[in-house]
């Protein structure tokens, strides 16, 4: 998917769909590309499913991404040295590595919710619990790379991925 969405034509296709273009014409209004790589781009996203046609006109299938992004991060667990059964076993001695890891770690926090410090060490204790390392040196980690903020011993989320 990634691939196909490579091509800066085809990129800015699906864009205009998102944005709210349903026909051929209005994707080459919304575009400026040219009638002929419009259909030309629409064929490829067509023929890789990511685009349909239903009642009101074209339309890009949003939900595949977020299809391909729960796969991925499946994928990524299963594989994942460093976690095993929501626990983390260790981390890693690479920033970038364990810039993942930690990440991964802070989805246990909500974005936008204020957490007491005993609430954010309960639940680093969860995740460590079992590991070679731990929570204080983890929730360390997590201000350190800027996904968890602290205030006068109340902390909230600053980073991480979001699940949308």
């Amino acid at each position: 998917m990634i691939g196909l969405l490579a091509e800066p034509e085809r990129l800015r296709v699906a864009a205009a769909l998102v944005l709210g273009a349903r026909t051929t014409a209005d994707i080459t209004e919304a575009t400026g590309l040219d009638v002929r790589r419009v259909e030309n781009s629409l064929r490829r996203l067509r023929s890789a499913g990511l685009v349909v046609t239903d009642g009101s006109g074209l339309r890009l299938r949003e939900e595949l991404f977020k299809e391909a992004t729960r796969v991925e991060q499946a994928n990524r667990a299963q594989e994942d040295p460093f976690v095993r059964d929501g626990r983390l076993v260790k981390l890693p001695a690479q920033r970038g590595r364990r810039r993942a890891v930690l990440e991964q770690v802070s989805t246990a926090f909500e974005p936008g919710r204020r957490y007491p410090e005993r609430d954010v060490v309960e639940e680093l204790k969860r995740w460590c619990d079992g590991g070679e390392v731990d929570h204080v040196t983890v929730r360390r980690y997590l201000v350190d790379e800027g996904l968890l903020s602290r205030d006068d011993g109340v902390y909230w989320r600053t980073g991480g991925p979001v699940s949308v």
